[in-house]
């Protein structure tokens, strides 16, 4: 939606945010020095967890990998998988706990920005952020460099705007925009007779609505990721019972996926969560020895691969019902893709509740869903976990030129430490890459980018920041078919001791290699200690 050409401004602040899931909620605590304001497109702080979950939805990392750094759960282990519900209640006692509510603009959406930037300073003619040597400035100098256009939810056809030096989006990848498949003409949802629901729309559905749309019905689900092993199990449910029908998963894509953190008795965190096990793997600026290293240690890479790939053919019935991928498990687990499998999950397949169709192209016919190999499969409702187009929601509201250089030719998002994207100034991105805790990753770039913001430190020359990003992308290549995910899995401990030595902090585990080399690795092995 464009807002007007003519306005005023509602207000000039130093730093906006936008987005009030867990990012959103972290950039707050870590800018409240400047008062941010903070804007929340629905009612509630919490993002996908808010509303894009469902009812069988867990988190996919044990708690005590899923926390902040000075907020505990209030029950630790090692071994539970909260609730979406337990994973809300966590991030209001946080946002609670350290008063950031204060901040949210809820009902806020915000529909477009503005560069204002530049005037009055010498700068370049297309990044007027940005000196003529390629430096950034001081990001907060007083002037107002981004206006914000906001609709609010009680008066839809008002647009207020707001002014900031500074402005973090949180928005996510997930969630706002579903992504749909194209279809051949009179091959599209038209033609069927049933009921097309995006996973998006379903997870907006309450219990009692979502178990009256699967039950007794023919059900099919479009995908094999975490999103659409929750939808299959709700489905299978739903349908218990002679009466009951069955679900059928139609598998684009295999991949991976794991019913528990330990493989063959041993802690899942040993194979790519510590400094040893990371030592392994490419990673960005590594020397030539250590390249050399890394050409010479791809057996083990791959041994450890086939070892966790031995346990879970052993484990779950992969073979049995087709579902044994073509990839190593490696590059699941470096593209962020490994699933956590519910408990019953096989049990519902092995009772007939849960079938399963591989077919990489499929389209509707009036009676349900027609597979590559001609297969027709009756359905009366088809779930789509075909995923949400995150790059789109956020072109949709930046303006030109910046809105051509979001993607760039490998088709990912180029930003520095995860956050900056070098020809986009005064802006900052957060929760826009993956871990295997996006928690840990987002706080600990939200508090690199306070103390940026604060001036503790300068970024480096746009020229050196678009190296940095080249040589991480190159080390995603390598790991992984599935790199436009841009996740740092397998080097995230690098990464973020490259944070921490750029914010002049110190890693107590990074000086205590040796001892600490087989520790899983934790958002506290940082400490707020010049070098």
């Amino acid at each position: 939606m464009a807002a007007a050409n003519t306005h005023h401004l509602h207000s000039v602040s130093k730093v906006g945010i936008i987005g009030a899931g867990i990012s959103g909620i972290a950039a707050a605590k870590q800018l409240s020095g400047h008062s941010p304001v903070v804007f929340e497109a629905t009612d509630s702080i919490g993002g996908v967890w808010k509303h894009c979950s469902y009812n069988s939805t867990k988190l996919q990392t044990p708690r005590c990998d899923f926390e902040f750094s000075d907020y505990p759960w209030a029950e630790r282990d090692n071994s539970s998988f909260p609730s979406h519900v337990e994973v809300l209640e966590y991030l209001h006692g946080y946002a609670t706990h350290f008063d950031l509510l204060k901040y949210v603009n809820f009902e806020s959406k915000v529909v477009e920005l503005r560069y204002v930037g530049g005037i009055g300073h010498q700068t370049t003619t297309q990044f007027p952020r940005i000196s003529n040597s390629g430096e950034y400035g001081n990001l907060l100098n007083g002037d107002p460099v981004w206006e914000v256009a906001v609709q609010m939810s009680s008066n839809p056809s008002t647009i207020q705007w707001y002014a900031f030096e500074f402005i973090v989006v949180c928005i996510g990848k997930y969630g706002d925009i579903p992504r749909m498949p194209n279809f051949p003409r009179n091959k599209g949802q038209e033609v069927f007779q049933g009921k097309v629901l995006h996973s998006m729309d379903y997870s907006k559905l309450d219990q009692q609505a979502a178990r009256e749309l699967l039950k007794g019905k023919k059900v099919a689900v479009i995908g094999y990721k975490k999103s659409a092993i929750d939808m299959a199990i709700e489905c299978a449910e739903a349908n218990q019972g002679p009466d009951g029908q069955a679900c059928t998963m139609v598998i684009r894509t295999l991949h991976w996926t794991v019913p528990s953190y330990w493989i063959w008795g041993l802690p899942f965190f040993l194979f790519f969560s510590t400094r040893s096990s990371q030592f392994l793997h490419e990673r960005p600026n590594q020397s030539l020895f250590r390249a050399l290293f890394c050409l010479l240690s791809s057996p083990m890479r791959m041994a450890i691969s086939k070892f966790i790939e031995s346990y879970l053919e052993w484990k779950l019935p992969l073979v049995k019902y087709g579902l044994k991928p073509d990839h190593p498990f490696l590059e699941d687990y470096a593209s962020c893709q490994m699933a956590i499998l519910p408990e019953n999950f096989f049990a519902e397949a092995d009772k007939g509740k849960i079938l399963f169709k591989k077919s990489p192209k499929w389209w509707f016919w009036s009676g349900g869903i027609e597979c590559e190999d001609n297969t027709k499969l009756e359905a009366d409702v088809v779930l789509l976990a075909t995923g949400y187009e995150g790059k789109q929601k956020l072109q949709s509201i930046l303006p030109e030129p910046f809105r051509s250089l979001m993607v760039d030719s490998s088709g990912t998002m180029p930003l520095y430490r995860g956050t900056i994207h070098p020809l986009i100034p005064n802006m900052a991105f957060v929760g826009f890459i993956e871990s295997v805790s996006n928690l840990h990753t987002a706080e600990l770039r939200c508090k690199w980018l306070g103390r940026l913001v604060d001036n503790e430190f300068k970024l480096p020359t746009v020229q050196k920041m678009l190296e940095q990003i080249g040589r991480e992308m190159e080390v995603m290549k390598k790991t992984t078919r599935f790199y436009k995910r841009h996740c740092i899995s397998t080097f995230s401990i690098n990464h973020s001791d490259d944070i921490c030595e750029e914010m002049g902090w110190k890693s107590w585990r990074k000086s205590n290699w040796l001892s600490e080399a087989f520790s899983p690795y934790n958002s506290r092995d940082y400490k707020e200690v010049d070098y």
